[in-house]
């Protein structure tokens, strides 16, 4: 048998679980996963390998339209990636009808040569009857090369999925070792995490206005610490406020949750510290934006 090797990018509009499907599929946490919108704001590559195949996936930030360069760059970034790969998810959710912002993105898709499968989250929500009127909905549409019902949460239909992904890929070489699971720098993902966690524990609008930079990440001598240093930004002093939340009960929550969840990535303990810092309208900066990695 042949080996096989490609690029799948996945798209979808913001929350619909474009995150959890990757994680869930390659087994480690490389994109975060928030119940708030836009939280994806990289080209995240992650390496799935078999025996036989090699797909590297790339998560977008979620398709919408832009408020701000930050968002710009968000969906410029999405809407290139189309074009450079060889098969495309595009995951919608259990809603019951096909909603403007998936138009919007079918719009974008009307463009595109490259062939889309359409993924049906959540169906672990759904009943039968509701899943059969959405599939029936968007295959009206005629853009899609297949449709399949997954649950990414539950990791219901992934290898169903795999193999209609596969159908797409072409034969080509291994790109990557296979032991390699994102093309990532650790820093970047410790970044990531970091602001997944500010994400979770925030419920205000501060969400949005927060990018995470770390600045220092080094190991002891004796290799058993990993001291990590890290900065959150923020766009106002009400913000950073809250944030630290009360005699900092809230920065230390995200410092703690963080710092687990890092210690799995690392496969080591951490000493992590972190500061909260204000830079006004960063998302409107094209040097922090770069500074930060998003440029």
């Amino acid at each position: 048998m042949k080996f096989k090797s490609g690029f799948v990018t996945i798209i979808g509009r913001p929350n619909v679980g474009k995150s959890t499907l990757m994680n869930e599929v390659i087994g480690e946490k490389i994109a975060i996963m928030s119940d708030k919108p836009q939280t994806t704001r990289n080209k995240i590559q992650s390496v799935y390998s078999e025996k036989d195949f090699q797909i590297i996936f790339i998560d977008t930030p979620g398709m919408h339209k832009p408020k701000h360069k930050l968002g710009e760059y968000m969906v410029r970034s999405a809407r290139e990636t189309l074009q450079e790969v060889d098969a495309i998810l595009f995951v919608v959710d259990d809603s019951p009808s096909i909603g403007p912002g998936d138009e919007f993105i079918m719009e974008q898709l009307e463009h595109v040569n490259t062939p889309v499968i359409l993924v049906i989250n959540k169906i672990d929500k759904m009943n039968q009857e509701s899943f059969n009127k959405l599939y029936e909905l968007y295959k009206d549409k005629g853009l899609f090369a297949d449709i399949v019902g997954i649950s990414a949460l539950e990791g219901a239909n992934l290898q169903v999925l795999i193999n209609k992904v596969l159908d797409h890929i072409p034969e080509g070489p291994q790109y990557f070792p296979s032991d390699m699971i994102t093309d990532q720098p650790e820093r970047m993902i410790v970044a990531e995490i970091i602001r997944e966690k500010v994400l979770h524990y925030i419920h205000e609008e501060v969400p949005h206005g927060v990018a995470v930079e770390v600045s220092m990440m080094k190991s002891r001598e004796k290799g058993d610490i990993v001291d990590i240093q890290a900065t959150i930004y923020c766009e106002k002093k009400s913000h950073k406020g809250i944030i630290i939340g009360k005699q900092g009960r809230k920065l230390k929550g995200i410092g703690k949750s963080a710092r687990l969840d890092i210690e799995k990535l690392l496969g080591s303990k951490v000493y992590l510290e972190m500061w909260v810092k204000i830079k006004e309208d960063w998302r409107n900066s094209q040097n922090i934006l770069k500074t930060l990695g998003y440029e």
